[in-house]
């Protein structure tokens, strides 16, 4: 199965121009690790070369941009319809589009955050959340944890680990780190100039460690008892990933602000949305300006997230992912490794220090796309869309114990 390659020839005039224009390093790795791939067709949780027709099961998903698998039929159809009728929009002016994938968000949360203020990017949502709880609290200091990651923006990044901020020289004052699971250190970093903590529900890049018991709740007493907002990075967990809409709902906590991107737009248009509470959302009366994304909420994006909220929100889609996330557990419990999940989210952790990204090279040769975790990579991040059917998942199971067991 091959495609519209863009008028190249073959792949040596793709990687020559993606070298030269794009991104020289990516194209100089890929070539070292004898993993050389170009992107071809591509549908439900298998994608193509676009030169030698090579099929891979997708387990990577873009981060969870494709949980609903690639070019999933009913968020192209929405789009396609509304299409015929609608564009991006204005983000001026009010949109009754946008408005309705809002109250499909608030739904979600049961209508516990009742604001919602839509970017382009988790990292753009993350930038908004630390300035919402800055304008929210008066305070200036944010706290995170060492090994996550919240994106690649100003603020989003000043959360992050150094390698992602030293080659760009971004010092940006009023950010602490702690490490995961240790409350003792997040309540000697939280004082009263902290304005947020910010925590993804389980640190992907980090890879997947799983919160202790009562960890989670722990921080959000504390923030309670300090008058510190907390923040839930719930780009990667959320959206029924771990079988529940928020991965929050199964710790029992009630974040200030929750952050949702990659998945939202269904594959088919970037939308990532900032859920809060009334008086976080407050500072869009205070200052209705002051915070202004040209792309956020375009409303055709907006049609592809009410989509996809529609799908995801069904009992029966998520009863469907813990069943097929309880299947890959037992199916690999046997592995060398030890296996970190919640629903279909699933780390593979192996002994060795390389061993996730070895794991991942094992797999590409045989089909199987995956990625190992960038700040831990003894980890491999193991993640089929959503809406794998048993035949794809029984090959999938085989495939991996055959491979790495």
């Amino acid at each position: 199965m091959t495609s519209d390659n863009a008028g190249f020839p073959d792949r040596e005039a793709v990687e020559e121009s993606y070298h030269r224009h794009v991104d020289a390093g990516r194209v100089d790795t890929w070539k070292m690790a004898d993993m050389q791939l170009v992107m071809g067709e591509r549908e439900g949780v298998r994608f193509s070369d676009a030169f030698t027709g090579k099929s891979y099961v997708n387990c990577h998903c873009n981060g969870g941009v494709f949980n609903l698998g690639h070019r999933n039929p009913q968020v192209i159809a929405a789009v396609r319809d509304a299409m015929d009728h609608i564009d991006i929009g204005n983000h001026h002016l009010v949109s009754s589009h946008r408005a309705a994938a809002a109250q499909r968000l608030v739904d979600s949360t049961g209508g516990r955050l009742t604001g919602v203020v839509f970017g382009t990017s988790g990292g753009e949502a993350i930038d908004l959340a630390i300035k919402a709880a800055r304008h929210a609290t008066g305070r200036d200091g944010i706290v995170s944890v060492e090994g996550a990651y919240h994106g690649h923006t100003g603020l989003a990044l000043a959360t992050g680990e150094a390698k992602f901020r030293d080659p760009f020289r971004h010092v940006v004052p009023g950010f602490d780190q702690v490490p995961y699971n240790d409350i003792d250190s997040m309540s000697a970093a939280v004082d009263d100039n902290t304005a947020a903590v910010i925590l993804e529900a389980i640190p992907a890049t980090l890879g997947f460690p799983m919160p202790e018991t009562g960890y989670l709740p722990a921080v959000e007493r504390l923030c309670r008892d300090r008058g510190t907002l907390l923040i839930i990075d719930e780009v990667q967990t959320g959206l029924g990933r771990t079988g529940t809409v928020w991965y929050h709902e199964q710790e029992s906590i009630e974040p200030d602000m929750v952050v949702a991107g990659k998945g939202l737009g269904g594959g088919i248009y970037p939308i990532a949305a900032t859920l809060m509470t009334a008086e976080v959302h407050s500072f869009t009366s205070d200052e209705p300006f002051s915070h202004i994304s040209t792309f956020g909420g375009a409303e055709l994006g907006c049609v592809a997230a009410s989509t996809v909220l529609d799908i995801i929100t069904d009992p029966r889609f998520l009863a469907r992912v813990r069943e097929v996330g309880d299947r890959i557990g037992r199916g690999l419990e046997d592995g060398p490794f030890e296996i970190r999940r919640r629903g279909m989210l699933t780390g593979l952790k192996f002994s060795e220090p390389m061993g996730g990204m070895a794991a991942m090279k094992t797999l590409f040769d045989e089909g199987v796309y995956s990625f190992f975790a960038g700040n831990d990579p003894s980890v491999l991040q193991f993640k089929p869309a959503l809406v794998i059917s048993d035949h794809d998942l029984d090959w999938l199971i085989t495939t991996v114990r055959r491979v790495l067991g």
